[in-house]
């Protein structure tokens, strides 16, 4: 088998091998990293943990941009190609970027609603959901800033938000068992509607970037982020009517835990990259 590093003329597609590849946040790091290598061509496969490149010159070069992000990139292997690959499906960078603002907007502002809410109608669930939200818009504004900025910014950014929101996730399961202790009486018809106004948002979000799905992975993750965000409304939502038919509080409880776990995860894979 042949590899750049040693036939460094020509064009090549080399395939790495990156295990802590599983996320968007990860994919940016690389696209950042790769930014500017003269005629790179990239193709992520998050769920196989594998990156394809095509690029001129030995594939040393781009190992050497991948391995600083300590997501244990290897290349498995680079062949010489005698013409181009198939061409990428066309992206609008400038339409994405926009779609992105846009979700980080919807996202930051119902952070904002649902956790004042969840606070003033006593249910843990709305106020983990507050997280989710949280969570979401920082995974795209480091994205844009990425864009904007490169690997760097990107990486002190993505730091700042994963201890952000594991602080917050932490204080969501502290209010947890603090309201399961002490008790509370969480009002129902306010989960269901403002859960049902998160509904309505991300059901906006999924609007947005249907268009934009398939033209990128980080696109498509996004995609996937707001499809399970709505399963989360619908949790609290559901949760609003078990408190409302029992009179008990444990269902408002049980979706907040569920959802703080989630946020919690979440922050911890950011860290790790970090």
């Amino acid at each position: 088998m042949m590899t750049g590093s040693l036939h460094p003329g020509g064009r090549w597609r080399s395939t790495f091998r990156v295990p802590a590849m599983d996320c968007p946040s990860e994919e940016n790091l690389i696209r950042a990293a790769l930014r500017g290598l003269r005629g790179a061509r990239l193709t992520f496969d998050l769920p196989g943990r594998t990156l394809v490149v095509e690029h001129a010159g030995p594939a040393d070069a781009v190992l050497q941009r991948l391995q600083p992000l300590k997501l244990g990139a290897q290349l498995i292997d680079s062949v010489a190609l005698t013409e181009p690959g198939p061409a990428a499906a066309e992206t609008d960078p400038a339409a994405e970027a926009r779609v992105l603002r846009a979700l980080l907007a919807i996202n930051a502002l119902m952070f904002v609603v649902e956790l004042g809410a969840g606070w003033w109608a006593q249910s843990t669930g709305l106020m983990a959901d507050a997280l989710d939200m949280l969570a979401d818009a920082a995974v795209y504004g480091t994205a844009l800033l990425a864009v904007a900025r490169g690997a760097a910014s990107q990486a002190a950014a993505a730091r700042v938000a994963g201890w952000t929101q594991a602080l917050l996730a932490l204080l969501a399961l502290v209010e947890v068992a603090r309201r399961a202790w002490f008790g509370s009486e969480p009002v129902s018809l306010l989960m269901m509607g403002v859960g049902a106004l998160a509904l309505v948002a991300n059901v906006a979000c999924l609007l947005l970037i249907a268009r934009h799905r398939d033209g990128g992975v980080h696109m498509q993750a996004s995609y996937i982020f707001s499809a399970n965000d709505v399963l989360a409304n619908l949790g609290v939502i559901v949760a609003g009517a078990l408190v409302l038919a029992t009179g008990a509080a444990w269902p408002d409880l049980l979706i907040g835990t569920v959802i703080a776990v989630v946020v919690l995860r979440g922050a911890r894979r950011i860290l790790a990259l970090t």
